[in-house]
């Protein structure tokens, strides 16, 4: 049977009526213009002869600038259980959220998730979307983050941001065709139905000029994620062939999260910061190089020649050729041979409109030298670090939303984590656990088998630790640190005032919180090692006074119970009858 013949599965059907939606919105030549403007490829498809194109890339720095602004701090996800009605599973459910704490901590480690949501931010101000597809790795009981592209998406409501609003979500993948096939093997399928898995040149729709090229025969795996019931179903198909039927996946969120650099009213997609910067770019691209084709016409003028004068007109085009005229003439008839046309100047204007063309838009951007760090050297030897922090923030308040929206992202995260954690722990799961030993203090760590009953009731709700990891962040840290110091609130008499002031901190504070929370539980352990001392000091103490108020006769039956207990009991002999 001929490809045409065939018929199209119902997921390739509502994928192909996505993408052409997203076709007539301009998605993706949107995508590869934003992507081009970004990498500094602003001339593409440009036709010129004499001349090559000059350009003068500040998108670029700028979305660097704001990237590397929100992606200023560490990030920890951090579990707390909201089951507090029952009183006695409190306890467990505490120690089950810090064991998730350090699980969390090890898949962020692991799959290297600081690069990955910097990536994702950088997506979504490049591209107006950045997203990460979850799945679990049973085997391993870690999961797996995968970074997707705006244009790998199908939304069942395009104009809705809200992800577990939507009625449905199509992933698009590219797999060789053998990859595809042993999946559809392992499902069952036979090789009827693995001869409609064949190879396609279905990537005009993809992100990245480089991406559109392809060395192996590759085809279109289509994911397809629903709700029903509250729990997430999902399907997979090529254009040709179901591989897997609709199948229950127990989670109850949807395995992706993304980020909106901006989100755009009756949109799923947001928008970007570079695609309101294209204008002004390629405004100053043409001034640019419209000032380099008048400087090279001034140095290099266009020549007017008498050829009926020269006997070897190619020498009129060599650097230092001798030029011989003809005809009788002479060198005082050079200006009727020879002469330049000299090209009208370019006035001071058009590198003044340029310059301010380039400062306006960094400005307008919040992109300046004083936001972006590139502070004057007298300025930084005459400014401490607390007020270049101050300038800094002040400056980076437009960034904000960028930064609620990159947390947000990080939570969402976090809550598909667990998701897929209890969901995938049928059989428990196994938890490291820090401890330390009582004997030695050496602190160790061992593993903790925790139930899904247990992780099924723990309700857990999911925070976002933020700890400032930019220079003048730590410089402002050490500072107010210091001063806690000078003003003796580390000392044990003042734990009291010290907790009510950690109390009080804001988790983005210039003070770092969870440095203080930590400080505060080293005094606290140390305040509870001081009181046994104490009390086992009293306790001897009451020991020697009962001793010494008593008579001599019961002094010498305590000294005489002493010593029995420490003698050590001799093995009786018996012998043989």
């Amino acid at each position: 049977m001929e490809l045409e013949e065939l018929k199209n599965t119902d997921i390739w059907d509502l994928y192909d009526r996505g993408r052409n939606y997203n076709s007539m919105l301009g998605m993706y030549s949107d995508t590869d213009k934003n992507y081009r403007m970004y990498n500094g490829d602003q001339w593409n498809g440009l036709k010129v002869s004499g001349i090559e194109p000059v350009q003068l890339n500040f998108i670029k720095p700028i979305v660097d600038y704001k990237v590397s602004a929100i992606n200023a701090n560490l990030w920890a996800i951090h579990y707390s259980s909201e089951n507090f009605e029952n009183k006695e599973f409190r306890e467990t459910a505490e120690e089950t959220c810090k064991l998730l704490n350090k699980k969390a901590s090890s898949i962020w480690e692991k799959d290297k998730m600081d690069l990955k949501v910097r990536k994702v931010s950088k997506d979504s101000a490049v591209n107006d979307e950045g997203i990460i597809y979850v799945t679990y790795d049973t085997e391993k009981q870690l999961t797996k983050n995968e970074i997707l592209n705006k244009n790998d998406i199908i939304y069942g409501n395009e104009n809705d941001s809200e992800i577990e609003n939507q009625p449905y979500i199509i992933i698009k993948q590219r797999k060789t065709v053998h990859e595809v096939r042993e999946m559809a093997k392992s499902e069952g399928l036979g090789e009827e139905k693995l001869c409609l898995i064949v190879g396609d040149n279905n990537v005009w729709e993809e992100a990245g000029d480089t991406a559109k090229l392809e060395k192996d025969n590759n085809c279109t795996v289509l994911t397809k994620l629903w709700k029903e019931n509250g729990k997430v179903w999902f399907a997979k198909a090529t254009r040709y062939c179901d591989i897997k039927k609709n199948t229950n996946s127990g989670l109850s969120l949807y395995p992706l999260t993304h980020m909106l650099w901006t989100d755009k009213k009756g949109s799923s997609r947001g928008e970007g910061e570079v695609r309101h910067l294209i204008p002004n770019q390629i405004e100053t691209n043409k001034i640019l190089m419209r000032s380099a084709l008048v400087v090279k016409q001034t140095a290099y003028p266009q020549k007017v020649v008498n050829m009926d004068k020269i006997q070897n007109p190619s020498a009129v085009d060599q650097v230092g050729g001798i030029i011989k005229t003809k005809n009788g003439s002479t060198i005082d008839d050079v200006s009727k041979i020879f002469a330049h046309i000299q090209p009208a100047h370019m006035r001071a204007d058009v590198e003044r409109l340029r310059n301010e063309l380039i400062d306006t838009t960094r400005n307008l951007a919040n992109a300046s030298d004083t936001a972006s760090g590139n502070i004057d050297q007298s300025t930084l030897q005459n400014s401490s670090g607390r007020a270049i922090l101050a300038v800094q923030q002040a400056s980076q308040q437009p960034l904000v939303e960028q930064l609620s929206s990159l947390k947000q992202f990080v939570e969402d995260l976090g809550r598909i984590w667990l998701d897929h954690i209890i969901v995938y722990s049928e059989g428990g799961i196994r938890l490291e656990k820090e401890d330390t030993d009582p004997q030695t203090g050496e602190e160790f760590v061992e593993l903790v088998d925790v139930s899904q009953d247990v992780l099924l009731n723990l309700q857990a709700n999911v925070k976002v630790d933020i700890t400032p990891k930019n220079a003048y962040d730590k410089f402002a840290q050490e500072e107010s640190i210091q001063n806690l110091f000078t003003n003796g609130m580390f000392n044990i008499e003042r734990l009291a005032e010290l907790k009510v002031y950690a109390k009080l901190l804001e988790d983005d504070s210039v003070m770092p919180k969870p440095k203080i929370d930590e400080a505060v539980k080293m005094m606290e352990e140390e305040q509870q090692r001081i009181a046994m001392i104490q009390a086992q000091a009293q306790l001897m103490q009451e020991r020697a006074n009962q001793f010494l108020n008593s008579d001599a006769e019961a002094q010498s039956q305590q000294i005489a119970d002493i010593e029995n207990s420490q003698q050590v009991e001799e093995p009786v002999e018996n012998d043989a009858v």
